[in-house]
């Protein structure tokens, strides 16, 4: 999971702004690694480094980078990658037709066998990302047209995308055939601005215009926005992003993302009414507006259970079991006064590996909870994913080794009850097209 943001102007020749405060409402989507290119007269300069956004790009250097266009990307680091600097995007690359900049959310699942074939070819590669087999396919294709050379380079990939492009003209951004990943368009003062998630619009100002179709590539330069190619398969949104990965106040391929979660709220109590508690909680932040959801349909009172340390990460998405563990510990913290003595129904929004929720419900009782009844608003995560979501091997998915009530007892819940897939579904919109494997095992796109 990462996040990219880009802009091109027509006028403006500082725009480096708008990527910074874009880049800060996706840092949810990518805490190890910051970075942005820019556009200075026909030169593309960048920053990158590990670290937040606020880490990398100090107030002088966001003066410095003044220009037309510019791309920015938060990333997490894949259990593949090393988490090093090297790896940071954009990844910003020289070639006979001058330089290019590009950023990627999303896994290539043939990079190998294309990386491979280009190494024996006599390609060198400097970093471990699938981003930069695209970037040498874009300089391999780009004779005198950086669109068909970006048309050329997809049609060779298998996997989930969504990428943005410059180079000292123009930005090109594009969507994999099966929208497994999000990628919208907002409008600035008339300028356009690429986003993997529309609060990134919110957070600059801009209007959303309209996602990026499935398949779609589309190029803007100084004549505007044109969509100049578009080859789509079976519809299949990452549910993944409704369930956790997004931020509530986007919306994304028509969904808010907010309203999703509450309505798998509503759902979750309906298929486990049987139910007696004082108060509906809900883990921070990811789980709240489900257990929102889940307090209405029921009738139990809602009440804040936890607060949350803002200035912990996301332990899902950290590298390292030991960084996770540690994250946990000192991210939430139990009120008291609202739930000593009290029956707790603890609404979150998955259990992947089991480590958060085992620790949130030892600490609940310890605060004084004389029960913790856990509902969990998707269904079990029992499949790694291969398409852009970091899930650990399948040996380490708490769900994939254990039954409900195994996993019950592991975390020390009273009770334990997921949504069910169908449930899921029906909540967030209908079957209209969404990739489910890390709960069914089914998945768009082949591992290769």
């Amino acid at each position: 999971m990462s996040g990219i943001v880009g802009i091109f102007s027509a006028e403006k020749n500082h725009v480096s702004p708008v990527i910074y405060y874009g880049l800060y409402a996706l840092q949810h989507r990518g805490q190890v690694s910051t970075g942005m290119a820019v556009n200075n007269n026909g030169f593309i300069d960048y920053i990158k480094d590990l670290g937040l956004i606020h880490e990398v790009v100090s107030k002088e250097s966001l003066e410095r980078f003044r220009g037309n266009i510019a791309i920015g990307h938060v990333r997490y680091a894949a259990q593949f990658e090393a988490k090093n600097k090297v790896n940071a995007q954009p990844l910003v690359v020289g070639y006979r037709r001058g330089a290019l900049a590009i950023a990627m959310d999303g896994s290539i699942v043939n990079f190998r066998s294309l990386r491979g074939e280009m190494e024996d070819s006599g390609s060198i590669f400097q970093t471990d990302l699938d981003t930069e087999v695209i970037a040498a396919l874009i300089a391999k294709y780009h004779k005198d047209d950086l669109s068909e050379a970006m048309i050329k380079s997809l049609k060779e990939v298998r996997g989930s995308y969504a990428i943005v492009a410059m180079t000292s003209e123009r930005m090109v951004a594009a969507r994999d055939p099966h929208g497994i990943k999000p990628l919208s368009i907002g409008k600035l003062d008339g300028d356009y601005v690429i986003a993997s998630e529309s609060c990134a619009f919110d957070a600059v100002g801009a209007n959303f215009v309209r996602d990026v179709e499935p398949g779609e590539i589309i190029v803007i330069d100084k004549d505007g926005l044109k969509s100049i190619y578009k080859e789509s398969a079976k519809r299949s949104l990452c549910i993944f992003e409704l369930v956790y990965l997004a931020r509530p106040d986007s919306t994304m391929d028509e969904k808010s993302v907010y309203m999703a979660r509450f309505e798998v709220g509503k759902r979750l109590y309906r298929e486990f009414p049987e139910i007696e508690a004082d108060i509906v909680i809900g883990a921070p932040d990811s789980g709240i507006v489900a257990a929102i959801g889940y307090a209405e349909a029921s009738g139990i009172p809602y009440a804040e259970g936890m607060i949350k340390n803002r200035y912990v990460g996301r332990t899902f998405i950290e590298p390292t079991q030991e960084i996770r563990e540690q994250g946990v510990r000192i991210k939430l913290n139990p009120l008291k006064e609202n739930i000593r003595g009290k029956r707790l129904v603890l609404v979150d929004d998955s259990i992947v590996r089991g480590t958060t929720m085992k620790r949130t419900v030892e600490m609940l009782k310890n605060a004084g909870a004389k029960e913790v009844h856990v509902r969990i608003a998707s269904p079990p995560v029992m499949h790694s994913c291969h398409l852009g979501v970091d899930t650990p091997s399948e040996e380490n998915l708490i769900s994939s080794r254990m039954g409900i009530s195994e996993v019950a007892k592991e975390i020390g819940a009273d009770s334990l009850y997921f949504i069910s897939l169908e449930g899921l579904v029906a909540a967030t919109g209908g079957d209209n097209g969404f990739c489910k494997g890390c709960f069914s095992g089914s998945y768009p796109v082949d591992k290769e």
